[in-house]
Formats: C-alpha cells, structure tokens, sequence
C-alpha cells in the first residue's frame, strides 16, 4: 500500500541521494584537485625558468643570471651537459637530470629540481632550482570553512527543498480538514472537504485521502441524523397539536357536567395543557429556526429599546418568584437584525434568569456598546452551573440536576431558541458563573452591518 509513510520515506531517501551525490562530488573537486593539471602546470613552469634562465646566461653572463635570480626571489644553479657548473653553487638535494621527465625532491625546507633546457644557441643546459617550502598552517575553523562552503549551502538547498516538499503534503490537506470541521462545528452540516485527485501514482491512496475520504462520509451521515431528528420533532409537534385541541374542546364539555370537587382536577389538566402547548410551539419556532442558514429582514433594531419592551412582562413574571428586574442601558444601541427573534431570545434569557434566581433578590441586565460591538448581560443569583456542563445549557431539552430540573418548570428549549436566533445575526451567547454566586448569559452581536448582512 502506498500510504503516507512510503511518500515521506521516497522524498527523504532522494533528498538525502542528492545530498551525498552533490557534497562528494563538490568535496573531491575542492579538496583534491586533478594530478594531472598540477603537474602540468609545475611542467610549464619549471621550463619556462630553465629557458629564461638560459637565455639570460647567454646574454649577460653569470652576472645577469643572479640578477635574475634574486629577483625572482630563486635559488638557481647552471650547468653544461656533462654536469660542469657554470654559475651559481650546487644546489643540495639535487638529483641527475632525466631526458624524459622532470626531477625534483624535498630537502630540507626547500624543494629542489633539475631539468634540461636549450639556450637560444642550441645549447644544451642543466637547469637546477630551488623554491621554499612554507607548510600552510590552519585553524579548525578555517578548515571547517574550507571544507563545509561549497557542499553546505547545497545541503541546505536541497534539505530545505525537500522539508518544504514535506510541509506542503502535510499542512495542504490538514487545512482542509481543520477549515471543514470548524465549518461543521459552526453548524454548516453540509460541509464537505474536497477530495483532491492525486497527479500522480504515488499520491493515490495515502493516509489524507482515505482521512479525507471517512471526514465527508462522517460529516453526511451526522447530517443525515441531524435532520431525521429535526424532521421527527416537527413532525410529531404537529402532530400532536390535533389532539391538544380536542383535549381543550373536551376539557372544556367536562366543566358544564362535572361536580364542584372537580374543578381543583380540570385545571390542573387545563395547566397541564398549556404548559404542553407552549412547549410545541417552541418546538416548532426552534425547528424552523434551525432550517434556515440566515435571518431575513434585517432591518435596524434599538437594543435599548427592545429591552424596555420585555422589562415590564419580565417583572410581572418576577413578582410570582418575589424577586425584581432592573435594566442598566448605556445608551441608545441600534443593530441591523430581526426584531421578532431578537425578541424572543432576549425574553428567553431574561425569563430563564427569573425561574433560577433566588427570592429576594434582582436579575440585573446590562447593555453596553463599543465600537463593534453591543453586548447584553443577564445575570441572576442562582445556584449556578457546573463548569463542565456550562456549555450544554443551550443544547434542546439539556437540564442541570438537580440544580435545574423539571420542578423548576423549564423545558429546556428557551435557551436553544436563544442560541440559534444569537447565531442566525452571527453574534455570540456564552455563560459563566459569577464570583459571588449565579450565572450570567452574555449576548454579543457585532455592530458591522455588512457582517450582517
């Protein structure tokens, strides 16, 4: 199986190939140049001298010759071709001269040759010289210098080509995934990542595209789930209205017959009755809600003046519990949205802070505004929630025991609704618990309309 490893190995394995081939390639020509070239050049060399020396002696004599030696900073010696010196001192160290071939040795801290040459008379000559030998003296980090230069810089080229191949094959479809499953997260069940198709033979069938393969697989059977779900609860919250409204046709014939010690029991079933319906009918606003993408009919909405709107129910319902509202608005704030939802999910909120403060005390809202954004707070005196179910407070029929159970005479909708009508004008609904006690719901909605919009 060509998988995700067998790829990295591929690319690593010709990185480190072309690295090795490269550097030794560069190291052997840096280090050890061709034999063949500096002997040629010594060659050259060495009989050039012997001929400028000759021509010298020729034309000046002995004279001339250790002139010319002296200032070519060379130790020189010339002999007839039977070996008779005719200038300079012998030279110690200085072998026989060959026909064929150019003599030279070490002696001491000089190299010495001898060679022979032709004057410009056609005279036959034994040319002896003798250079310094200076060893060259370096430091570890000349050498290491020396020898990292030309193959270093390619190393790093070549590994930093190959890394880069390697973040590409790892970050590209990972960004894919990581953008789809934030979109999913957001709500976006229709998200899907793109299954690229491989260019190549070794990119098919690798560990990303099979991950790829199960996220889209994933991702359409949540939202298969999802939508049975929300079909059911519509489904069953029409249906069951039928028989709510013959319950109150019949509830209502029961009274004209029924005995005096009945009444305490029909409207108790009348309550009952009302309680089920209003929870249809939030049922049914939370599963239309959640069919749309977006709000419609934006259009400018005073925040302030909407929360003015819900105080005075808020503080009849308030009453019954033996406990007050007040509302602290830093001034006018206009948002672009939906007037009838921003409604129903701040009067949600307000309600829900109501039902779990404690008597005697004030659910206290706040409206302050900045330069993008207006936020609500809601806070009570409640029991508070635990942290690590503070964020499943606004999932449909979510309840927190036994701080908040059915006794309190919630459904577990009101939030849910909030939720979703907060995230239709792409604002944001977070609680937390309060220092001295309670939660406090925040309500942020951004203040940029094209955000909006």
């Amino acid at each position: 199986m060509r998988g995700l490893f067998f790829k990295i190995f591929v690319i690593l394995w010709i990185a480190q190939s072309l690295v090795f081939v490269i550097s030794t390639a560069l190291i052997l020509r840096h280090r050890y140049p061709n034999p063949s070239i500096q002997r040629q050049s010594l060659n050259s060399f060495l009989h050039r001298e012997a001929r400028e020396g000759a021509t010298v002696f020729e034309h000046g004599g002995c004279s001339q010759l250790a002139a010319y030696s002296a200032a070519s900073q060379q130790t020189v010696m010339l002999s007839d071709a039977n070996g008779k010196p005719l200038c300079g001192t012998p030279i110690e160290g200085a072998d026989e001269p060959l026909l064929d071939r150019i003599n030279g040795r070490q002696a001491g801290d000089h190299y010495v040759w001898s060679l022979l040459t032709e004057g410009p008379s056609g005279k036959s000559y034994v040319f002896q010289i003798s250079l310094p030998y200076t060893p060259e003296e370096h430091t570890w980090y000349q050498d290491l210098w020396h020898f990292a230069f030309p193959q270093a810089p390619v190393a790093i080229a070549v590994g930093g080509a190959a890394t880069f191949v390697l973040v590409l094959l790892f970050t590209r479809p990972l960004v894919r995934l990581r953008t789809a499953a934030r979109e999913l997260a957001r709500g976006n069940l229709n998200t899907r990542v793109r299954e690229a198709t491989p260019r190549f033979r070794l990119g098919q069938g690798d560990e990303f595209h099979a991950l790829v393969h199960d996220f889209n697989h994933m991702a359409e059977r949540l939202e298969s789930m999802v939508h049975a779900q929300q079909l059911l609860l519509r489904d069953v919250s029409h249906e069951l209205r039928s028989p709510l409204a013959r319950l109150s046709v019949a509830l209502e014939l029961a009274r004209e017959d029924a005995a005096p010690e009945m009444t305490g029991n029909l409207e108790r079933i009348e309550r009952e009755t009302v309680k089920l319906n209003q929870l249809i009918s939030q049922l049914l606003t939370l599963s239309s809600m959640e069919a749309i993408d977006r709000a419609s009919n934006f259009a400018p909405v005073s925040l302030d003046q909407l929360l003015k709107e819900i105080i005075p129910d808020a503080q009849f319902e308030a009453q019954q519990r033996q406990c007050s509202v007040a509302l602290t608005a830093a001034g006018p704030c206009v948002i672009q949205g939906n007037r009838e939802l921003l409604y129903r999910a701040i009067e949600n909120v307000v309600r829900n802070a109501i039902r779990y403060t404690e008597s005697g005390t004030e659910v206290e809202i706040t409206l302050t505004t900045s330069a993008r954004a207006a936020v609500i707070e809601i806070s009570d005196h409640g029991p508070g929630i635990p942290e690590n179910e503070i964020q499943s407070i606004f999932r449909p029929f979510y309840r927190v025991d036994p701080a908040r159970s059915p006794g309190t005479g919630g459904s577990g909708v009101g939030l849910a609704i909030a939720e979703r009508a907060v995230r239709l004008h792409h604002g944001e609904l977070q609680a937390y618990n309060r220092g001295g006690g309670g939660t406090t719901i925040r309500m942020r909605f951004p203040l940029d309309a094209d955000a909006q919009g």
